[in-house]
């Protein structure tokens, strides 16, 4: 067991996948986003969500934390249905969006105390063990040095780091990270990249990444839920990484190359 995680007492659900989809369709606005969704992702691996603009990729997060009812089909997270508490406390989230949605003047060490007592009017006085609790993830993803300063100080980089340490914090199965990558420079895509491959060990966690660009995370991924023509597919990193299968996602040509080192990495032509 990761020195992270601790035994839980839903037991009928510790085997889960950690997502199931039975023939889901989902509608907003009375449009058809995707349909015919029926895979299962299993536990314990990197998946990416990906797509085109305006494909769903989103909207598919927006069911499995449970935001978005399904039109139809049947929809499992962590063995459960979507939204219950349960599984929303089974659930670690990082929006795209972090710092904005945290408040640019919250501590770094708030913001992480804010993911073990956020569901609490007001902070009160933490415990000595929550107090430690935050300190030790925060140093488990490389950011116990910023403990102090406040968001508005951080860089991009730093302050996905405190927004992966506070989904983590109160040890959830599965983490949903929306475009953890964006507007950070290429140093610290990599060094985040590092962080997920990590933390899925030794947190024990399934992370379930939206990604707009492959390329960074192809050295850590297992699978991708891809959005196609209107519907959402599953499959192994090997048959998604397919030059035919990415240009008719992309819309343009891609071209698969591989390195002499092994590595694989795409590029329009």
């Amino acid at each position: 067991m990761s020195r992270f995680s601790h035994p839980r007492d839903d037991q009928d659900t510790a085997g889960a996948p950690a997502l199931e989809f039975h023939d889901v369709s989902v509608v907003r606005g009375g449009r058809l986003i995707w349909s015919e969704g029926t895979f299962t992702v299993p536990a314990g691996g990197i998946t990416a969500v990906i797509g085109s603009n305006g494909s769903g990729k989103t909207t598919l997060l927006q069911v499995v934390l449970g935001l978005l009812p399904a039109a139809s089909g049947t929809v499992r997270v962590l063995g459960r249905a979507p939204g219950t508490a349960r599984v929303q406390n089974e659930i670690g989230y990082v929006p795209q969006h972090y710092a904005a949605e945290a408040g640019n003047a919250i501590r770094a060490r708030d913001a992480v105390l804010l993911g073990l007592v956020g569901n609490r009017w007001g902070f009160g006085f933490p415990t000595a063990a929550q107090r430690d609790r935050v300190d030790r993830v925060l140093e488990a993803v490389g950011a116990a040095d910023l403990a102090g300063s406040r968001l508005s100080q951080l860089s991009g980089g730093q302050r996905q780091r405190v927004a992966i340490a506070e989904a983590l914090v109160s040890r959830p199965r599965l983490l949903v990270l929306d475009e953890p990558l964006a507007a950070i420079d290429l140093r610290n895509q990599r060094e985040i990249i590092a962080l997920l491959d990590r933390v899925r060990e030794e947190f024990a966690v399934t992370v379930l990444v939206v990604a707009h660009d492959l390329n960074p995370l192809l050295g850590v991924l297992d699978s991708a839920i891809y959005l196609l023509d209107g519907h959402a597919h599953f499959a192994a990193l090997d048959q998604v990484v397919d030059e035919e299968l990415l240009s008719h996602l992309y819309g343009t040509s891609v071209q698969v190359v591989h390195t002499p080192q092994g590595e694989l990495y795409m590029r329009s032509r």
